[in-house]
């Protein structure tokens, strides 16, 4: 029999694309179409090991809102931002301390303590994407920039500090850190999409004949897998269904609503492998995050900046020479939380300029990032205390006019102050109206 590896399993996914957002194809985008409205998008930036929590925040003053040194390179775009004080996973609390219990940020549910079998929820960003997933060729894009390690500490698994999005409660959605495969996840001539059917036909005739040889419980893990292959298989077609559109093969109407303006790739395809700048890698990721959100790939997006744990260092910061990690366990120590300052600095600085790309992308009424929903955030406040009793969040965009920027909220005194309330939030503007979410039973008011 042919050996069923995972990496064959792993090269399936993702591999759905298609047209931009067009009103004029019912395919997708269905209840677009009906009001001739750009969708609406959520993305959510992760950055691990905390911030320096003396220069991080916001506060309302005469002339609206003021940043924190951490937050300053937000200024320009000022109205399109709320920051938020207080919101917390009071599950982070309940058991050991450290980086790994902290790891929860998209679903509050608390982390299991294990090396093997490991649990966190089912994430926010997965529960949109398997709803609006839907109506684009890619349901979510999982981005980062750092592989995940192996390693165990006080009985938990290192896997966790690599992972903020969750496909299933106890499975992580595959996470791209190679610039060249995401773009090729996003953009396709019709050679890969050739090649992914034949992969996928590969791994169901192998699963075949594995199944006379697993147990009861295996060949219920089989099902739920070649499920999701199925699910792989059914884009592929649609992709290809897309592609005679494009080409003219086929005819489909419809009325004349709003289009992307972008509606070929702006940048071309990145070489192989991982840039060797950590700057250059960021900012090419954002770079592709911003087109699959301009040509409306997918809605649906988390990007880990750097790991949770992450000693990923910024040469061009003049005298910092230590990694993020290191610094944030600064000690008090004036030199190095000085570092850790500039650091910060400059991932908000990173994170700013994709904003300003965003919001100089016109999408008719409004925006690319009027109609959009941006979190930065992170698992820990102060990374040199591990402390969760509060979280760096700041929200960019508008929602699609359902958002009002420009605002800080101060939450630290609210007895219901829980971050799953602002994930319900953003859900429900996504679409995704549920009861309940994470610990929460409430959306936040934003």
């Amino acid at each position: 029999m042919t050996s069923l590896s995972r990496r064959r399993f792993l090269r399936g996914t993702g591999v759905a694309l298609g047209l931009p957002w067009l009103e004029s194809i019912s395919a997708f985008g269905a209840e677009s179409a009906k009001s001739g409205d750009a969708p609406r998008r959520l993305a959510v930036c992760f950055t691990g090991n905390g911030v320096n929590p003396h220069h991080w925040g916001a506060k309302m003053g005469a002339n609206g809102i003021e940043f924190a040194n951490s937050l300053r390179p937000l200024i320009p775009l000022k109205d399109k931002v709320a920051v938020f004080s207080g919101l917390w996973n009071p599950t982070t609390v309940e058991g050991e301390g450290g980086h790994y219990p902290k790891m929860n940020v998209l679903s509050g549910l608390r982390v299991k303590k294990t090396t093997t079998d490991v649990e966190v929820g089912m994430t926010m960003d997965q529960l949109i994407a398997a709803k609006v997933g839907r109506e684009t060729p890619v349901p979510s894009i999982v981005l980062g920039t750092e592989r995940p390690s192996y390693a165990t500490d006080s009985g938990f698994t290192s896997i966790y500090s690599a992972y903020i999005s969750w496909s299933t409660p106890t499975t992580p959605a595959p996470k791209e850190i190679f610039p060249q495969q995401a773009f090729d996840q996003l953009f396709d001539d019709g050679s890969k999409r050739q090649r992914d059917k034949s992969i996928l036909d590969v791994v169901l005739e192998d699963a075949k004949g594995l199944r006379s040889r697993l147990s009861v419980r295996d060949s219920q893990k089989l099902d739920e897998y070649l499920s999701s292959v199925r699910e792989i298989e059914q884009r592929v077609e649609q992709a290809q269904k897309i592609s005679q559109i494009e080409s003219g093969e086929t005819a489909e109407t419809g009325g004349q609503g709003w289009q992307p303006t972008v509606k070929t790739p702006t940048i071309g395809r990145p070489g192989s492998g991982i840039p060797a700048s950590s700057e250059d890698h960021l900012r090419v990721m954002f770079d592709i995050l911003l087109l699959a959100f301009q040509m409306d790939r997918t809605r649906v997006a988390t990007f880990m900046l750097n790991n949770d744990l992450s000693n990923m260092r910024f040469p061009s910061l003049e005298g910092v020479t230590s990694g993020i990690h290191e610094l944030s366990h600064h000690a008090g120590d004036e030199t190095r939380l000085a570092h850790y300052q500039k650091v910060n600095e400059f991932q908000v600085k990173l994170w700013a300029e994709f904003l300003q790309k965003m919001a100089a992308t016109n999408e008719g009424e409004r925006s690319l990032l009027d109609n959009s929903m941006i979190l930065l955030t992170s698992s820990l406040m102060d990374g040199n205390a591990h402390d969760s009793r509060q979280l760096p969040v700041v929200l960019a965009g508008g929602g699609g006019g359902t958002i009002r920027g420009g605002r800080a909220y101060d939450l630290t005194q609210d007895p219901n102050r829980k971050l799953c309330r602002l994930h319900l939030a953003l859900m429900d503007r996504m679409g995704v109206r549920v009861d309940k979410f994470g610990d929460a039973e409430n959306a936040l008011v934003i």
